[in-house]
């Protein structure tokens, strides 16, 4: 765990100056938050969500509320730590995802199940926020939640097509979640779970022969350049989500004044989860347009092909939900609850 000393001198030293200076109000900021995430700064996540949302709480707060974000680990750890520095107060806003520590979030999980969450990101999201605010708020007690959403429906990446299970027999595919790596396997390929930072390294060395991801990160990642076929599943339920946090330190939260509080409060929740989803699936189609436009082969896999999909990962629910019972978590009752909401959010 990284020492709070440590971590604070390297937040001083480490793109302070860009930080401050990204928005100039007359007033003098009655709070400083510091933001990490592991992601780069020219990641649609952060240009295109954080920055603007963080812009929007400052000039809400004339300028009472600065946040400085940090992309990249640049305070200091791992992606998997990032959740710990909230919770411990080494940062005061975080943003990650819980599947970095595999086996602490039972709860949020069920999204992550294959075949069960929807194709779009709007879904996702509002569901997502909505179960945790139903059935969560014990599993991150620790922290004070601002927001929690899914992204849209991921998308195989390969050096190969991708069109049967027979043809991701033996492929190593990076996987972003512990229940999409088990997916994966139940589909004949040889998965690996690690961040999405590690993928161009692990391409590299040629110890994956593809990932999956969404259409959001394929150019900051240059997967389009990496590989040159990709294998969409169509239609909901798809094949897997991921599942991200934006997490306040809990004492910070509390420490904040009232009347920004209700600034801070009005843009997180079912707000700031819209905003995410709506960010993804723009994204998806800008992507995928561009992708196409390059030359690259996309693939559609088949309805038929999906059917024998879902028939073999059926033992992974069965598998998620026969441990949650063991852990004396309902896991039916969670299944049912996202799923109705992810039915009630698909016609919203």
């Amino acid at each position: 765990m990284i020492a709070r000393r440590k971590l604070l001198r390297m937040g001083g030293a480490v793109l302070a100056a860009p930080a401050l200076s990204r928005f100039a109000f007359g007033a003098v900021p009655q709070m400083t938050l510091k933001l990490h995430h592991f992601l780069p700064a020219v990641a649609n996540a952060h240009t295109k969500l954080l920055v603007p949302w963080t812009k929007k709480i400052e000039t809400e707060s004339d300028g009472r509320i600065r946040i400085e974000i940090y992309p990249s680990m640049q305070l200091g750890g791992t992606a998997p730590q990032l959740y710990d520095q909230a919770r411990e107060g080494m940062v005061d806003i975080v943003g990650t995802l819980p599947s970095y520590t595999p086996g602490r979030f039972p709860g949020i999980e069920v999204f992550e199940l294959p075949f069960v969450a929807s194709r779009r990101a709007l879904t996702n999201a509002r569901a997502v926020q909505e179960f945790y605010e139903k059935h969560l708020r014990a599993e991150f007690k620790d922290v004070h939640p601002l927001c929690v959403w899914a992204h849209d429906g991921g998308v195989i990446h390969a050096r190969r097509p991708i069109r049967t299970m027979n043809d991701l027999r033996d492929v190593k595919l990076r996987a972003p979640t512990r229940l999409a790596g088990e997916a994966l396997k139940a589909l004949g390929a040889d998965a690996m779970v690690m961040p999405i930072t590690l993928v161009p390294e692990a391409w590299m060395l040629k110890s994956i022969d593809g990932c999956v991801v969404p259409w959001e990160v394929v150019p900051v990642l240059k997967l389009h350049d990496l590989v040159k076929n990709h294998s969409e599943i169509p239609g909901s339920p798809t094949l897997y989500t991921a599942t991200f946090i934006l997490a306040m330190h809990k004492r910070k939260y509390d420490a904040v004044p009232a009347d920004l509080k209700k600034i801070l409060d009005a843009n997180s929740g079912q707000y700031a989860a819209t905003l995410a989803g709506r960010m993804w699936d723009e994204q998806a189609v800008a992507v995928e347009q561009w992708v196409k436009a390059r030359g690259n082969p996309i693939t559609v896999i088949s309805g038929e092909e999906i059917a024998r999909w879902r028939k073999a990962t059926e033992p992974v629910v069965a598998a998620w939900l026969k441990d949650s019972k063991a852990k004396g978590v309902d896991g039916d009752k969670l299944l049912k609850a996202a799923k109705d909401l992810l039915t009630k959010y698909a016609s919203a």
